[in-house]
């Protein structure tokens, strides 16, 4: 054969085996499911109906339409985290926290921190927790014409709304509802570990102004660095069962698609919480103000997945004990940190645990 020849015979053969599907393809196809078709089954997440009611910066405030024919009379205002999208608590119809409340009966305020730029590099705690989440709160009751309201947080958000509550002992709330929120930075061993006094979290900001959300993706990934690889291995487990394979598609979207960390607050709580663990010490000052979990006195709730690797349950059970309210009740569900508000068994426990507690405190 010519030389001509044989290399027309190779480059047909390298574009033969292009053309051929690899293994992962292949097993999609033989579960009835094309590559294409993956774009299309996670669907539009976070498409519960809504209007923002407040925006300050890159913070929205949204206020959910009621789906329920009769509403409570408290509203609920929900605190997320300022590292994650909140689209976690909204995926899809059937699978959206928010939409569960709202079928239920509750008036849904949710807090969106929004996608910091450049310019948002010098926020700080003081900017969120001493002005931006006082003029949610404010919002809420205006819009509602109500006294109080309840807060519920999520993960850092469920912090930031303790320190709000800790600040503000006089604050309008009616009850108060933590959900995997970290409170003791002993609890966090790995992160202590990788930020303690080597690290230079100066240099990081001198370098991006914000975390990159990239590098706090790969911060929370590192917590458990098999858990990517065990997920492919679960999803090509399940993948004959296409509610499964959409329900997988979608936590891997929202997983992916982590917020860039304010600078401010990041060096705040590297130096304040991780290091110094001020909450449960004592002395953490912000704003020239103590903030004392003591003086939250609410009804209060907090909600824990006991396989939850990034707040660990060291890390969220003392605030139990640090909150001054007489009513108030810890329950630890089956699950992880993002099963807990998210997946089959939020549904089945998470959801209906929250609700059997709020509804009676909602009146």
């Amino acid at each position: 054969m010519s030389s001509a020849a044989s290399a027309s015979a190779s480059a047909s053969a390298a574009a033969a085996a292009l053309q051929r599907p690899g293994p992962f393809e292949r097993v999609l196809r033989s579960a009835g499911l094309e590559l294409p078709e993956l774009a299309q089954l996670a669907g539009p997440l976070g498409v519960t109906p809504r209007e923002t009611v407040l925006a300050i910066g890159a913070l929205k405030l949204h206020r959910y339409r009621p789906l329920a024919d009769s509403v409570y009379r408290t509203p609920l205002l929900v605190v997320t985290s300022l590292v994650n999208q909140p689209y976690i608590l909204d995926l899809v119809p059937g699978q959206s926290m928010v939409e569960h409340l709202l079928r239920q009966g509750y008036d849904v305020f949710l807090v969106e921190w929004g996608r910091v730029r450049s310019e948002h590099a010098g926020l700080t705690l003081e900017d969120h927790v001493l002005d931006r989440l006082p003029r949610c709160v404010e919002r809420v009751l205006q819009l509602t014409g109500e006294r109080e309201l309840t807060m519920l947080g999520y993960c850092v958000g469920g912090l930031l709304a303790v320190l709000y509550a800790a600040l503000h002992p006089g604050a309008p709330l009616r009850n108060f509802v933590a959900m995997a929120t970290p409170v003791d930075s002993q609890g966090l061993a790995a992160l202590r570990t990788w930020m303690g006094e080597g690290f230079d979290a100066d240099g990081l900001l001198a370098q991006y102004g914000n975390v990159p959300g990239e590098w706090v993706q790969n911060s929370l990934r590192a917590l458990k660095p098999l858990g990517k690889l065990a997920g492919a291995m679960n999803f090509l487990n399940n993948v004959q069962h296409r509610d499964a394979v959409a329900s997988h598609l979608r936590m891997g979207k929202w997983e992916t698609d982590n917020l860039p960390f304010p600078g401010g607050v990041f060096r705040q709580m590297v130096r304040d919480f991780l290091r110094g663990n001020r909450l449960v010490q004592g002395g953490w000052q912000i704003g020239g103000r103590v903030a004392d979990p003591a003086l939250i006195t609410q009804p209060f709730l907090h909600l824990l997945a006991q396989e939850d690797h990034i707040t660990p349950y060291a890390a969220a059970h003392p605030l139990l004990g640090m909150v001054g309210s007489v009513d108030k009740q810890e329950i630890v569900l089956k699950g992880g940190h993002v099963g807990l508000v998210a997946g089959r068994g939020a549904q089945t426990r998470m959801w209906p645990a929250l609700d059997a507690w709020l509804a009676p405190r909602s009146e």
